[in-house]
């Protein structure tokens, strides 16, 4: 027997329950090919959504955290990096729960347009996103107008 505790040393070691692999049935019935091409249609549109969310992920909203940090703390900067961390692992962690629903929509899409889709696309958006905007906001911070000099030095 598998739950024997002599077969392992003692130990109950197995998948906790409720976390078996999610078992994708029979792709759905085609629909007409008009219906076909909007659910591609969609899932194309939830895929560029998830490139966008991801973009922000990078920039805008740790750049959006700290603006609403300074505007809650603005004379205590003890006070402003506390509340600038935790917005920007919230909005960072909020983005990321965002995206892995947007993930599910798009493999449901994919399904109903007649592609027998069983894994999300998050982490190859994730990656071609990283791949281009974190070199062109390298580019924009140390060359265009993010890291200016002072008047003071450094």
């Amino acid at each position: 027997m598998r739950t024997d505790p002599t077969d392992n040393g003692g130990l109950f070691l197995g998948r906790r329950p409720g976390t078996a692999p999610v078992r994708y049935g029979a792709p759905p019935d085609a629909g007409s090919p008009a219906r076909r091409t909007f659910d591609r249609a969609f899932a194309a549109g939830l895929l560029a959504l998830m490139v966008v969310v991801t973009a922000l992920v990078w920039a805008p909203l740790p750049m959006a955290a700290m603006w609403v940090a300074s505007q809650v703390a603005s004379s205590n900067v003890g006070l402003w990096i506390a509340v600038a961390f935790v917005l920007v692992i919230a909005f960072v962690f909020g983005a990321l729960i965002v995206l892995r629903r947007i993930d599910g929509l798009w493999i449901l899409a994919r399904r109903a347009g007649g592609i027998d889709q069983r894994s999300g696309a998050l982490g190859r958006v994730f990656t071609a996103t990283t791949v281009v905007v974190v070199p062109a906001f390298a580019v924009w911070f140390l060359l265009l107008g993010g890291l200016q000099p002072t008047a003071g030095g450094l």
